[in-house]
């Protein structure tokens, strides 16, 4: 069984940037066939399909979406803060940002990773691709384990046929086979959220805005301002979304980011307040206790 997450020897310096951050690995490119922006393969034991420099028992970020379906288990996996047990026929999405780590062995199946640009705006919308608020373990019932399998199929097919299209015509077709995947997946994924809400342009707009800018900007209204909708638009979206206020959004968000520093990085606990917006250490105390029951320094010793 894997250790709980930033359980002592999970985040050391393996795990790390030489800074004493969260390390963030790219898009294994040289692993892609002909350059495009996504990868299929099979997953087991001498098969090279991660990151070479990435120990697989350390903590670390990527900056790419990776969809495993497993053909054999069960594999503990830990994906910010929460262990999931994958079994045959189980899937994980792992989306970039997210602080996750491998078990030593046991990963049997197909891997698909993929760029984040390599879908245009509109399928990565209607697929969900930056639904961090679904879970990344997919337990598909028989009916959809099936149509998946038959996709994901199809998709190594195509990607792996680099010679009968010229390479725009190879990634065109790769995009929709890939599409075609995705949707299933975000049925699947949204089915399992216990609620089918599909988040609306609004919110999923919002959503993108408050990832990119969380660590210096907390301001419902400055993110309202920056996407031309009025705050009580914003808060309509936001509740339909997820049922949080836009503030205990961001507020959330902010708290993910810093218990991710606090248990897998050395930064010190003052660098870790500033990387999210509070450059007043006391500031952020007392907000991390305000919402956690805990200090920055109580919260890091639990989990070290």
């Amino acid at each position: 069984m894997a250790d709980r997450p930033g359980s002592r020897g999970t985040a050391r310096p393996g795990g790390l940037a030489p800074d004493g951050e969260i390390r963030t690995f790219p898009f294994p490119a040289d692993l892609s066939v002909g350059g495009v922006g996504m990868h299929v393969g099979p997953m087991g034991t001498g098969r090279t399909w991660r990151a070479a420099d990435a120990a697989p028992d350390r903590v670390h970020r990527i900056d790419f979406h990776v969809v495993m379906l497993f053909s054999a288990g069960p594999v503990r996996h830990m994906v910010d803060f929460a262990e999931y047990e994958a079994t045959a026929g189980d899937l994980l999405w792992i989306r970039p940002g997210q602080v996750h780590r491998f078990s030593n062995s046991g990963y049997r199946g197909t891997v698909l990773t993929m760029q984040p640009g390599f879908l245009p705006r509109a399928t990565v919308e209607a697929t969900g691709l930056y639904r961090y608020d679904l879970p990344p373990l997919l337990r598909p019932g028989p009916d959809q384990l099936t149509a998946l399998r038959a996709a994901l199929a199809y998709l190594q097919r195509e990607y792996e046929d680099a010679a009968t299209l010229p390479l725009s015509l190879h990634t065109a077709v790769l995009r929709h086979a890939l599409t075609a995947l995705l949707l299933r997946l975000a049925h699947l994924a949204a089915s399992s959220a216990e609620a089918e809400r599909r988040a609306d342009t609004t919110f999923s707009l919002f959503r993108e805005a408050v990832e990119e800018g969380f660590p210096t900007n907390h301001s419902v209204s400055a993110y309202a301002d920056a996407l031309g909708y009025s705050r009580r638009t914003l808060v309509r979206a936001v509740r339909a979304a997820t049922g949080l206020t836009p503030k205990a959004f961001i507020d959330r968000r902010v708290v993910l980011e810093a218990k991710r520093l606090l248990a897998h990085s050395d930064l010190p606990i003052g660098r870790v307040g500033a990387a999210v917006g509070f450059p007043d250490p006391a500031n952020f105390s007392k907000f991390f206790q305000q919402h956690t029951d805990l200090t920055p320094a109580q919260f890091r010793a639990e989990m070290r």
